[in-house]
């Protein structure tokens, strides 16, 4: 079993345009925040930016993979709770931490980061933080 403690390797994800766009349609995101860069600029932003459908599922696809190599493929992701911080824009990379916070009977506890690496003002700032339980 996974001890309380253990950190998982860590995973970068460079953010694409195509990215955010293609992502925003598949999650029926239809918000101009997420598609038109001018749009987007107009109401503030620097640029186009990740949704958080596609940052839950970014969260989760972490997880998951290293609960498939650790836990074996019966693993069940049994919540994901997040709260967003900076926006991931393109040409960012996401950065994803995480460490076991908690092994009570079984059941995982996993706090998770993803942080924004890039050369801009959002540069080391988290893009979310999300907590993970997940049953093997």
């Amino acid at each position: 079993m996974t001890a309380t403690g253990t950190e998982l390797p860590a995973w970068e994800l460079p953010v694409t345009p195509t990215l955010v766009v293609s992502t925003a349609l598949a999650t029926r995101d239809f918000q101009d925040v997420h598609h038109d860069r001018d749009l987007a600029q107009g109401h503030g932003s620097q640029d186009i930016f990740l949704n958080i459908l596609t940052t839950t599922g970014l969260v989760q696809r972490y997880v998951g993979q290293w609960a498939r190599d650790a836990l074996g493929d019966g693993f069940v992701i049994r919540s994901c709770a997040l709260r967003l911080g900076a926006p991931a824009y393109p040409y960012d990379t996401v950065r994803f931490t995480a460490t076991v916070t908690d092994e009570s009977d079984g059941v995982l506890t996993l706090a998770v980061v993803g942080e924004v690496v890039t050369s801009g003002p959002t540069n080391g700032m988290h893009h979310v933080d999300a907590k993970v339980v997940v049953v093997p």
